[in-house]
Parts: structure tokens; sequence; C-alpha cells
């Protein structure tokens, strides 16, 4: 049975989430606290974490990002903010999804379900041992590790399959719809706004200047290339 962590301070939300989880299958624990939050999520025991942003004693950013000093589990935030800056920004730590209030928890529960299966299907693609190599960038898909001239950088679950997908496609240009189906599925609620963002993301690691890409580029009015 997978795991799911609720971190929420409020609990009507917190025990709506955690019932509708458990009809569906799933073990599900609240913890209303940033504190005790992220110590629950570093533990190891869960699938994935979802977190509210606006949490007492340490907030859901902060949360994420120690996470991801640990976990490449996924993070799904829900929270009552909804302006773009709070979204990228939350994705820009870390996060794997985001869902603002209020919300169906019958859609909670479908991206649970989807992030879980990509998750666990990109673990089991990484038992191929396939190396790709571009110029100075080597994914080791085996191990889930990305190098740069020699050099580990540490990246997300999502910045690392969408990486992975594009240097598997070199020279093609992908529009940011096809990578948004691509990676995070057709029958995904999410916004195409977070391709760009991960894109970002991704240069920032791999790029000498990320102002300038080498490997992946962008083609106005068209969509993304990268470039072998």
């Amino acid at each position: 049975m997978k795991s799911i962590l609720i971190v929420e301070d409020d609990i009507n939300i917190a025990e709506l989430e955690r019932d509708y989880l458990k009809l569906n299958g799933y073990q599900a624990d609240i913890v209303q606290d940033g504190m005790q939050g992220v110590k629950r999520a570093v533990s190891g025991v869960y699938d994935v974490i979802v977190v509210d942003l606006m949490l007492p004693l340490m907030n859901g950013y902060e949360i994420i990002k120690e996470v991801r000093k640990k976990l490449e589990i996924p993070i799904i935030v829900v929270s009552a903010k909804s302006e773009d800056i709070d979204k990228i920004r939350g994705l820009d730590y870390g996060a794997d999804d985001y869902l603002t209030k209020p919300f169906s928890p019958a859609e909670l529960v479908a991206r649970i379900k989807s992030h879980i299966k990509r998750y666990e299907r990109l673990k089991g693609h990484n038992a191929s041992n396939e190396i790709i190599i571009h110029r100075g960038m080597e994914i080791n898909t085996a191990a889930h590790k990305v190098f740069i001239n020699g050099k580990e950088i540490q990246v997300t679950t999502k910045e690392y399959e969408l990486l992975v997908f594009l240097a598997s496609n070199p020279n093609i240009v992908f529009t940011k719809e096809q990578l948004f189906d691509a990676i995070w599925g057709s029958e995904y609620y999410g916004e195409t706004a977070t391709v760009p963002v991960h894109i970002q993301k991704i240069r920032k690691k791999i790029e000498k200047d990320p102002s300038n890409p080498e490997f992946i580029e962008t083609l106005w009015g068209s969509g993304y290339r990268f470039n072998s």
C-alpha cells in the first residue's frame, strides 16, 4: 500500500484529503506544522508528499527544499495561493505539481496516481543501464545521475525526466504542449506553464551561460530543441 504524507494545518482539509485517499486504497498520515512535516517527510517511508505553503513553524517552501536534499519522491503543493509567482516559486524549490484551493479531492487522487506511476516507470527505466552522452554531458539512467564535464549535478525527478526525454530525442523541436504531454501526461490536469519553468531550472544546472544555452535551445514561436 502506498503511503502519503499530508502536511496541512487546516484539519478539515487534511481529514478530507486523508479520507478520500484511504477510500482509494492509500495509507495517509497528517502533520499540522512545518517542523514535524519536514521531519516526517525525510523519513523515507512515504511515496508522495502533499504540502500546504502557509504552515506554522516552517513554511511549505522550506519543507520542499529540505526534502529535495535527500529524496526525489513526488511533492504536490496544495495551497490557497493562486498567483503565478507562488506556483513558479514552488516548482523552483522542487515541487512536482501545484493544486490551488479549493480543489476536488478526486483531482488530488488522480494527480497522486499519475505521479506515482511516472515515478515508478522512471525508476524502472533506470534499470536499463543506458548511458546518454552529448558532448560534456553524461546521463546514467541506471543510477539516475547527470554529469557535466565529469561533475555530478543534482536534479529533481521532473527535471531529470524532461532532460532525458530531450537528450534522447536530439535536434527535434518540441512544443511545450508536446513536452507537457510526454512528461506529465495527457491525463494530467496541470498547466503547460510548468514546462518553461523546468527548462529554466535545468539550464541553470547544465549550461555554462543559461542566458545563452548550448544544450536546450528555445525556438521562439515553435518550442524547444536539444542540440547534440
